[in-house]
């Protein structure tokens, strides 16, 4: 799964609105670079014929690539270590393609809920090593039926690529375009994809710590 129910929501939290660019911007291959730390840079690029911005996160994380694809596809987990999500269902796995469900109950806006296709492919990286992208897409209706009292979010894509980095690390890219309805205004949608992703990323590296995603590559 994408982990992509942080970033949509955790700026309800913080209510920090942010500008979409400054005039002074630094733009690397048509995306504008927001926020740039030693470790994790963000940056946002507009969609055509949308006021939804796409957001993308590039950071290290101190784990190999295959003990963080572990993590991202336990979605079994993600009620344990992601803020919010309630609930979590795999649909059908047949190891290149799965079809996940997820409910979430952020405070303030309500229960949400949606179904996803994710993708998952695997490349030898050219320096060594195995390079995983796991892409996905709304797909409701491959899941449940739209419950009362939980808004249906119809629009979700976006994807992780994992790449290996000097020192047994991986060089991970998130990359989100969602609108999670419910009427939430276009800003704080944005606010949210591009402020959460730092704390996503932390919480990919925290779990990707615990022994159970490691022993196998050991």
């Amino acid at each position: 799964m994408s982990l992509c129910s942080f970033a949509r929501f955790a700026v309800l939290l913080t209510c920090v609105i942010f500008p979409l660019a400054s005039p002074a911007a630094e733009i690397v291959d048509g995306w504008t670079v927001v926020a740039r730390g030693d470790e994790l840079t963000t940056y946002t690029r507009p969609r055509k014929g949308s006021s939804l911005l796409e957001c993308k996160g590039v950071g290290l994380i101190d784990a190999e690539p295959i003990v963080v694809k572990r993590v991202i596809d336990d979605t079994a987990e993600y009620p344990k270590f992601m803020p919010y999500v309630v609930e979590t269902k795999t649909l059908s796995n047949n190891g290149e393609t799965r079809i996940g469900y997820q409910r979430l109950s952020p405070p303030f806006v309500g229960e949400r809920d949606y179904t996803v296709r994710v993708k998952c492919e695997t490349k030898p990286c050219p320096t060594g090593g195995t390079i995983y992208c796991n892409r996905w897409e709304a797909a409701n209706n491959l899941g449940p039926a739209e419950k009362k009292g939980v808004t249906r979010v119809k629009i979700t894509e976006g994807s992780w690529l994992l790449e290996p980095a000097p020192g047994g690390k991986t060089r991970a890219t998130y990359s989100i375009y969602s609108d999670s309805g419910g009427g939430i205004p276009t800003m704080i949608l944005n606010s949210a994809n591009k402020t959460a992703i730092p704390k996503l990323f932390e919480a990919v590296r925290k779990q990707s710590k615990q022994e159970k995603y490691r022993r196998a590559t050991q």
